[in-house]
């Protein structure tokens, strides 16, 4: 097939439009659609910021380093989306629900799909430090009625800032860690203790390149949750704590007006906090139907 005259004349103002040439015989149209628009992306960049080669090299040089950071326990390429925004811009868009119902956010790094089941009131802080905290729970549908047999999955750092595998010989294995079942009216509790927020990983390339731009490296005091339910779309989320002061800066954007919570304290000698919070969520959409 004979060339185009514009594949021939490569340019600044013309060089996404010949990429773009170059996918007419795709079989995937979906993958090239999201191709076509990154590279388009890419090139206005570079258009807008004219790097110089030397500059072009250390931006390669900065990828390759994030690849070679990665490894089965630590992957630096998550690490960069999540702090650039993209897997919290990502799970808003798949996650659209209305303003009631209870919104996710990031996953996260340190989950662990294999978590051990417990039971209703267990204290899931094995090495027993840190302030207590009571945890309870509501799990209600958009029309306030209880959703009975969910299952919670909880985990979160301990009182200095450290999940249990980031410190597996610091650590009891599963320690914040567990799964419970809510009763026949939506709820679920069990004890724990109060999370530290802590500084993400920044002695990587990731860490690295945004530390030197002055971007924060903070997340405030949380815990995570996964709520399932036969017919419910699943919740991924956190519970931050009102009271931290470093919300506005959370590095992987993942707080919302909604997932705020007051750790109140307890009535006690030493000290001691309780959290109560509901969640809602939202019938799954059926397929062929709106």
């Amino acid at each position: 097939m004979a060339a185009s005259p514009i594949a021939l004349n490569f340019s600044e103002t013309n060089s996404a439009e010949i990429f773009d040439e170059r996918l007419v015989n795709s079989k995937d149209k979906s993958l090239s659609r999201v191709l076509s628009a990154v590279v388009s992306h890419l090139h206005q960049i570079i258009r807008e910021t004219g790097p110089s080669p030397a500059d072009w090299r250390k931006v390669i040089e900065f990828l390759t380093e994030v690849g070679h950071a990665s490894d089965e326990r630590r992957q630096e390429w998550v690490l960069l989306s999540d702090l650039l925004g993209a897997s919290a811009l990502v799970e808003a868009i798949n996650s659209r629900r209305p303003k009631s119902a209870t919104p996710n956010t990031v996953r996260g790094p340190f989950f662990r799909a294999d978590a051990p089941n417990r039971k209703a009131g267990a204290d899931i802080s094995l090495d027993g430090i840190g302030e207590p905290l009571d945890v309870s729970g509501h799990v209600l549908d958009l029309d306030g009625l209880p959703v009975a047999r969910a299952i919670v999955m909880t985990w979160q750092a301990n009182s200095q800032g450290y999940y249990e595998n980031q410190q597996p010989d610091l650590q009891p294995e599963f320690n914040l860690r567990g799964v419970f079942e809510t009763d026949a009216d939506g709820r679920f509790h069990y004890r724990t203790v109060r999370p530290c927020g802590y500084g993400v990983p920044d002695d990587g390339p990731v860490g690295r390149l945004l530390r030197q731009a002055g971007y924060p490296m903070l997340r405030p005091s949380h815990l995570h949750f996964m709520i399932k339910a036969p017919g419910f779309e699943t919740i991924t989320t956190h519970v931050y704590d009102r009271n931290d002061p470093h919300l506005a800066e959370d590095a992987i954007f993942g707080v919302k007006p909604e997932l705020l919570a007051d750790f109140r304290p307890k009535p006690g000698d030493e000290p001691a906090w309780q959290l109560d919070f509901t969640f809602v969520m939202v019938r799954a959409k059926q397929e062929g139907r709106t």
